[in-house]
């Protein structure tokens, strides 16, 4: 899919300081992420990156992808207050259908419907390499199942009715 950004929006658009998350079409977003061998040192730098990222992005999740960064990692934030890090995050189960908006910090601006399952259950690794389970329901399973497409290269530009694909600013942006 061709994304055009209207002139307006361009600036969300920019890589820099204030908004390092690598933005589409960009090559690492369209690679599948590649598994996290063990968790060391290294995968927990990367987790306290993306979770300085996400903060300052004011994003509900972010995959390792998003900051260039081809590995298996995922934060999911959906209340914006406390960080989940999922390392190799497998769904283990889908429940149900939903279908809400979703955006994407790589897709800055653009919004639109996805259908989701309404339940994910979700077999990860720890910052600490203990296996860790959880089920996610609401607004956790969306961001969940959008960020581990975000590892094996789909963007929800990719799954989104694109008669629903409308640009509007993001919440929280500088720019409102």
């Amino acid at each position: 899919m061709e994304i055009v950004v209207p002139a307006e929006y361009k600036v969300l658009w920019e890589t820099n300081e204030q908004r390092p998350v690598v933005k589409y079409p960009a090559e690492v977003l369209r690679k599948v992420a590649e598994p996290v061998e063990r968790v060391n040192k290294e995968t927990r730098r990367l987790i306290e990156r993306m979770s300085k990222v996400i903060k300052l992005a004011n994003g509900v999740g972010l995959a390792a992808p998003q900051i260039g960064v081809s590995q298996r990692v995922i934060l999911v934030s959906p209340t914006g207050r406390e960080m989940l890090p999922l390392v190799n995050p497998e769904i283990t189960h889908r429940e149900g259908e939903a279908i809400n908006q979703e955006g994407c910090l790589s897709l800055p601006g653009l919004y639109g419907d996805v259908k989701r399952s309404a339940i994910v259950e979700v077999k990860a690794l720890d910052p600490e390499g203990k296996e860790v389970r959880y089920r996610f329901e609401g607004l956790a399973s969306r961001v969940v199942q959008h960020e581990v497409d975000h590892l094996d290269g789909i963007l929800f530009i990719d799954k989104v009715d694109v008669s629903t694909l409308h640009w509007a600013w993001p919440a929280g942006s500088d720019a409102e």
